[in-house]
């Protein structure tokens, strides 16, 4: 079950203390890296792990006058390390630590998200298993088809999202990836091995190869792939704002005990969390098209996608965090009216059975076409006078030809619409 959403679940990882907290990280697994192969002192590393630490109100002071925030984190280091820390860094690039760094934030982010999801799906399928049986018309175009039931809408969202899922999970793998390459990832002045090794402890692995930074067509197939997420989201959302609608009010968002709808109108019950996540998926997308426009860049490095990265990667992983607790809640505590669902089923006087009339003249004899044209005349006959479709059929005479009244009656069971539902759900739901 999703629980109440609050921010600090997501916006806590990218909180400037958990992000020095990650820079610091790198930087020690380099140094025992290093001290494992032998390129500084082993007492050097103790002293360093012991040591180490930083103070973000020291760093933002230091980053003033430098202008550098990478600069600004290790000098501070350097104040509580003291003469070791001259192997702090040692043979790195900024962007060493920088995109190693993100990807652990990434993943840690990310790792939120999956869970999250998984949560979610546990209500659809909750939900589609309630209204497995639960008629309604299914539309096309807008305009009425023939059945459907709720529960087979909830598996379509729920097929959907274990997409999402396996999407989510490659995105991660394809993330998980470190370097400690240097300046322009030759290792000139830091060995593979460390890297290797560094990564290793960080639960990363190393990227095959970089320049000065990892390429960043791993960090846009994330954030497309989030992009994705949230036109799901926003998919499902956009049909509950539909059912909510006056016209058809098949099933409506939870209105709480003292929540209002309209400073104006106190009769107003609005799919305000639905509207909100359309909203909020369109910056997620937005994000996804910037991470796009990141992968571009001078030569082996340059910074411009650095500001972006700032940005998108707090902004698309705390939203896609409270997108899925905010539909969750909507979807789970869902108001559904089955008695409306069947009122408005049967608003076009049987017409959602037209397909069934074509196709026993079909396998009487008749041309499709010839058959298409019988069936038609009446079913425009429904629109525009309102007598049932069935009268108008018993009382054709060319249909009645080929079609006796058994036949006809036994066409308008709904249930001949629903017979491979089990099978739907089988297919949707078998883990």
């Amino acid at each position: 079950m999703i629980t109440r959403y609050t921010r600090p679940r997501m916006g806590r990882i990218w909180e400037a203390e958990n992000r020095y907290a990650k820079w610091l990280e790198v930087e020690i697994a380099a140094c025992e890296a290093m001290a494992e192969e032998g390129i500084i002192p082993r007492e050097a590393i103790e002293n360093i792990k012991k040591k180490a630490n930083f103070s973000v109100k020291r760093i933002l002071e230091i980053e003033e006058e430098t202008k550098h925030d990478v600069i600004a984190f290790l000098t501070n280091v350097e104040e509580y390390v003291g003469p070791d820390s001259r192997y702090i860094h040692l043979g790195l690039t900024s962007s060493d630590v920088l995109d190693t760094s993100f990807a652990l934030l990434l993943r840690e982010a990310m790792t939120l998200i999956i869970s999250d999801v998984r949560d979610f799906m546990a209500i659809l399928r909750e939900r589609a298993m309630e209204h497995k049986e639960t008629i309604m018309v299914g539309r096309s175009h807008g305009i009425h088809a023939e059945p459907i039931t709720l529960g087979l809408k909830l598996a379509v969202w729920y097929s959907e999202m274990k997409r999402n899922l396996k999407r989510l999970e490659e995105a991660l793998e394809v993330i998980s990836f470190g370097k400690l390459s240097g300046a322009v990832g030759t290792f000139a002045n830091i060995p593979p091995e460390v890297e290797a090794r560094a990564c290793e402890k960080l639960g990363l692995s190393p990227a095959p190869i970089s320049t000065q930074i990892i390429q960043r067509d791993r960090h846009a197939e994330l954030f497309t792939t989030l992009a994705v997420l949230a036109g799901t989201l926003e998919k499902i959302a956009v049909e509950i704002r539909h059912l909510q609608r006056t016209e058809v009010h098949e099933a409506e968002e939870p209105f709480s005990k003292g929540q209002k709808g309209s400073s104006a109108m106190p009769h107003k019950k609005n799919p305000i969390g639905s509207e909100n996540i359309s909203g909020l998926a369109r910056l997620v997308r937005t994000n996804a098209l910037a991470a796009l426009e990141n992968m571009p860049l001078w030569h082996e490095r340059d910074i411009s996608h650095s500001s972006v990265e700032r940005v998108i990667g707090p902004d698309s992983t705390i939203l896609i965090d409270f997108m899925l607790h905010r539909l969750g809640n909507i979807v789970q505590n869902l108001v559904v009216y089955p008695e409306r669902m069947l009122e408005n089923l049967q608003k076009t006087g049987g017409l959602i059975f037209s397909q069934q009339v074509l196709m026993r003249l079909a396998e009487k004899g008749l041309e499709r076409q010839k058959a298409y044209v019988m069936v038609q005349r009446n079913a425009l006959r429904v629109w525009e006078e309102g007598t049932p479709f069935k009268d108008l059929l018993l009382a054709d005479q060319e249909i009645r030809t080929y079609l006796g009244e058994d036949e006809i009656e036994k066409i308008f069971d709904l249930a001949y619409h629903l017979k491979h539902v089990d099978d739907i759900f089988e297919r949707v739901f078998a883990e």
